[in-house]
């Protein structure tokens, strides 16, 4: 093969994102550039293909074993592509989007259910396209300095995260000027993402900043950056050609591509009344936030500026185009991006069917608000999985159950008792490796695993069972029936409760009474999260009930045959049996201290009295009752978690049903 050819044809590859639920194929784009053994971490492939040496270029071009390999896997993903979505009928917008730890443009939870939601529609040649920002600085990486939080952030090229030049521009009002938004886009299999970046000419430097990190402490700051996102990426949108009859809002940040779609119709002709009316049909609307606290609000005295040029074209004052974001049950002071999507928008869902229920009590005073329905968040399977666990999970129960096919999952689930220990045991040794590298401690891959990470906001309560400290010291203290827990998670920079959380669990790790046996992982971020998921037995979960919307971190550790002991909260609210996992009870106290405490016990005593022995059961780790359990909850959630089912479900009750009604 030609040296040239050979590069030309791993940079495809790379430029796929395919390698980032395809861990032979990662390995396969990585082995070749140093011909490690491991794959290396941080780095894009593109980065280290293109710095690939004459010599060893020419050497694999020599190399049979490596060219057949090469030659069937580019078959393989060529034949995959071959479906690739050219005219796409769904525009997604979302903040961000989570496709891996190689492309750092996410913080948390919304960001890798945007990732997910891409590479399930590419599987399931769902026709739709994702819009985002580019984030040069990405989220911030964490260190723990003096037993606090400490942020750094480091700036990307786009053309090392992997993205291609569209070679266009788009221009947006803001406020009193215009500036412009360069056009990137990135390959997710099937799925186009277009990415918006202001970092550019001639914007000043302060416009060149708008797009430069997720989610700035300062309010002017994030209006601007959902201005683009929701203004630009309609723009851009269109300059690419693209020209999707329906939009999915992910949250209220991308709202503003209301302002664009209006500005069209009224171009047209119409008045402002006339143009909602023509859009409606044409936006779905997903709300994340089950409390009012979490909702996008701007103060009038810092939008009316950024609304005035709207106002101007739409030959309306700017009070009609703030009463577009104006909650009747609130003050005339704000502009509500949630209510702004629900007002616009034909239909809108919540997360979770108790999200729902929570979301149409939240907004069942705006128009539409009881309207809300609900689709259950769901997890890329192939990204999640341990790729160890893939491996044996297709040689029993066949391809299918990465799409949640029901009767994959029961022939996993009947999976030999030796081998489902042994995939705990390699998950486990993969998880204590990760937890030495960053930490310096050495867990035991055998021990009782207990994992919890998530962002570090209060309402979590990642400190729920130091409510009750001596009591998780006698866990931690039991030599007969070890048990270790392992945490992780980010508090946002602007969070100082957060913050304070965070630094408490720190301080416990460090602590005489931890034992060695309580770690915190620092940096949290998608690999972390995988070591997580594949080797903790355990996954805790207890928020303040109902304040998760769905969560889907236990849904990746179900995967893998992690557990959940979770509040009866989100996703686990409705898929939880007496079998497949453990439920913490809700305590029905008032007083929020002593709902605290009285969960915290709670928590400890399932943990105690029915978690460690279940495990220790048969006097070894892993008992028959584990495996039992572990078969449950394979059978159950497996076809459940997935963004298969939850990309299957958008495509059924809302995308198609749109698609249709538009066509009539």
């Amino acid at each position: 093969m030609n040296p040239n050819s050979l590069r030309s044809q791993l940079l495809q590859l790379a430029r796929s994102h395919v390698w980032t639920w395809d861990q032979k194929l990662l390995n396969l784009l990585e082995q070749q550039t140093t011909g490690a053994s491991a794959p290396i971490t941080d780095v894009h492939p593109v980065v280290s293909l293109r710095s690939l040496g004459k010599d060893r270029l020419a050497a694999l071009a020599a190399d049979h074993n490596f060219t057949t390999a090469l030659a069937d896997r580019k078959a393989e993903v060529d034949a995959y592509l071959a479906a690739s979505v050219d005219s796409p009928q769904v525009a997604y917008f979302s903040p961000e989007f989570g496709i891996s730890d190689r492309i750092p443009q996410y913080s948390g939870g919304l960001g890798i259910l945007a990732g997910d939601h891409l590479k399930a529609c590419s599987d399931l040649k769902v026709p739709l396209c994702g819009v985002g920002l580019l984030y040069r600085q990405g989220f911030f990486r964490q260190s723990i300095e003096a037993g606090r939080q400490a942020e750094r952030y480091e700036t990307h090229t786009a053309r090392d995260l992997g993205l291609t030049d569209a070679n266009l521009k788009v221009s947006i009002p803001i406020a009193d000027r215009e500036i412009q938004a360069k056009v990137w886009t990135l390959t997710v299999g099937r799925v186009q993402l277009a990415l918006l970046d202001t970092s550019v000419t001639p914007n000043t430097r302060r416009d060149r900043a708008i797009t430069d990190r997720l989610y700035s402490g300062d309010r002017r700051h994030r209006l601007e950056q959902e201005m683009v996102l929701g203004v630009g990426g309609a723009r851009a949108v269109a300059a690419l050609g693209w020209d999707p009859p329906l939009y999915h809002l992910n949250e209220g940040h991308a709202g503003f591509l209301i302002f664009e779609l209006i500005d069209r119709e009224v171009q047209a002709g119409a008045t402002m009344t006339e143009a909602l009316e023509r859009i409606e049909p044409r936006l779905l609307f997903t709300t994340h936030t089950p409390v009012p606290a979490g909702i996008d609000r701007f103060e009038r005295s810092l939008i009316d500026d950024y609304l005035q040029p709207w106002a101007e074209r739409w030959k309306v004052t700017v009070e009609a185009v703030a009463r577009l974001g104006h909650d009747p049950a609130g003050g005339d002071d704000e502009f509500n991006m949630a209510i702004l999507c629900l007002k616009a928008a034909a239909k809108a869902n919540g997360v979770s069917k108790l999200h729902g229920a929570v979301s149409r009590k939240l907004f069942g005073h705006v128009p539409k608000g009881l309207a809300i329905g609900s689709i259950t968040n769901g997890v890329h399977a192939r990204t999640w999985t341990d790729p160890v666990i893939q491996e044996a999970f297709d040689e029993i129960g066949g391809p299918g159950w990465a799409e949640g096919d029901t009767g994959a999952w029961k022939r996993i689930a009947a999976m030999e008792a030796a081998a489902i220990r042994n995939l705990r045991l390699r998950g486990g040794e993969t998880l204590t490796r990760m937890v030495a590298e960053q930490t310096g401690v050495e867990l035991d891959p055998t021990a009782l695993t207990i994992g919890f990470a998530r962002r570090f906001a209060t309402y979590k309560r990642a400190d729920l069972l130091l409510r009750h400290q001596e009591l998780l010291e006698q866990l931690l203290a039991d030599d007969t029936r070890p048990v270790q827990f392992v945490f992780a998670g980010k508090a946002h920079p602007a969070d100082v409760p957060g913050q304070e959380l965070l630094a408490k669990i720190v301080e416990f790790a460090q602590s005489e009474g931890a034992n060695n046996r309580f770690v915190f992982v620092a940096d949290y971020n998608i690999a972390v999260a995988a070591a997580m998921y594949a080797g903790c037995d355990v996954w805790l979960n207890n928020p303040v009930r109902p304040r998760e919307a769905s969560g889907t971190s236990g849904e990746k550790a179900a995967l893998n045959g992690s557990l959940n002991c979770s509040i009866s909260d989100g996703w686990w609210d409705e898929m939880a049996t007496d079998t497949n996992g453990w439920t913490i009870p809700a305590s029905r106290a008032k007083d929020t201290g002593r709902r605290d405490l009285e969960e915290s016990r709670a928590a400890l005593r399932i943990l105690s009295k029915e978690i460690v022995p279940d495990y220790w059961g048969d006097g070894e780790p892993w008992s028959a009752a584990w495996i039992e359990r572990i078969r449950s909850c394979w059978e159950t959630l497996g076809p459940k978690v997935t963004a298969a089912r939850m990309i299957t479900d958008y495509r059924d009750v809302y995308y198609q049903p749109m698609l249709d009604a538009l066509q009539q």
